[in-house]
């Protein structure tokens, strides 16, 4: 599931330990009140705080309204609210084929959130903007793979449509291919490539040779791998990889890495309780095994 694929679009400035005294006669060089936003929002984020998440993602869409990356995290926001409260990310969802492969319970109409879509839509817009104007920007493109994929990740787990999905994925999975071509060092783009490799390879045999006869192609092993790059190396989606990880990683019956991407989430945002639930849950299961 996509929630790819995020640069950073600037580094945070620090003062140094013993700055130097500044020149009253030169201008004062404030630091970039834009720049803490999106870490900030993205920490709200995986702490379940979504309403503060939003609110520092749409104070930096007023500091930056020409960068697709603040409407596209504002977008992220909803979906992952939607995902938390529907259970998405949790081993009763995604250990269960019906749930994973199928989608969430209920209505598609009752599922639906206007705002995602909204702000999805806006932040694909404000990306090809400028991606048509400079091909290789890597900032757009990242957020084009995070757009198309949470596309993808609505259509199939919300509006539980697995063939219209397929759309998106393959064009989240082709912008992440030109980004990391462009910028190898841009991690976070290899969770939209891990997320569809796993979740098609997932799927019943019959159902995949119909696809792989379309183009599309799944490989469990490899899409694990790949969102295991980001896990280690990524930015902004890095909390997000190591979720998707550690529950496939469960699927696949590899505990010991299960429980190491659960137990670090848990240090790191002690205040979420789905990371120290699911923690709890792994340990009981190997305490079963031993």
């Amino acid at each position: 599931m996509t929630l790819s694929v995020l640069l950073a679009t600037g580094s945070i400035l620090r003062a140094q330990s013993t700055p130097p005294a500044p020149d009253p006669q030169s201008p004062r060089m404030e630091a970039d009140p834009a720049a803490h936003l999106i870490e900030s929002g993205f920490r709200h984020l995986y702490e379940l705080n979504f309403s503060e998440a939003r609110g520092e993602f749409v104070s930096y869409q007023k500091l930056r309204p020409q960068d697709p990356l603040g409407k596209a995290a504002e977008a992220a926001s909803y979906l992952y609210e939607e995902f938390n409260a529907k259970g998405v990310f949790t081993s009763s969802f995604f250990l269960d084929d019906s749930k994973l492969l199928v989608g969430v319970e209920g209505k598609p109409s009752e599922n639906r959130n206007a705002g995602f879509l909204e702000a999805n839509r806006q932040a694909r817009d404000l990306a090809k903007k400028r991606v048509k104007l400079d091909p290789r920007d890597a900032n757009s493109l990242l957020v084009l793979t995070m757009t198309d994929g949470m596309e993808s990740d609505y259509d199939a787990l919300i509006e539980r449509k697995q063939i219209a999905s397929l759309g998106p994925m393959r064009q989240a999975e082709s912008e992440a291919n030109i980004l990391l071509a462009i910028d190898p060092s841009a991690q976070d783009a290899y969770v939209a490539l891990g997320a569809a490799n796993y979740i098609i390879g997932c799927l019943p045999s019959y159902k995949r040779a119909f696809l792989w006869f379309g183009g599309i192609h799944g490989d469990r092993m490899r899409g694990m791998q790949q969102m295991q790059l980001t896990a280690e190396h990524g930015h902004y989606l890095k909390p997000f990889a190591k979720i998707l990880l550690a529950l496939a990683a469960e699927r696949e019956h590899q505990l010991d890495l299960a429980h190491k991407m659960l137990a670090q989430l848990t240090a790191e945002f002690p205040s979420n309780p789905l990371f120290a639930r699911e923690l709890d849950l792994l340990e009981k299961r190997l305490a079963e095994k031993r």
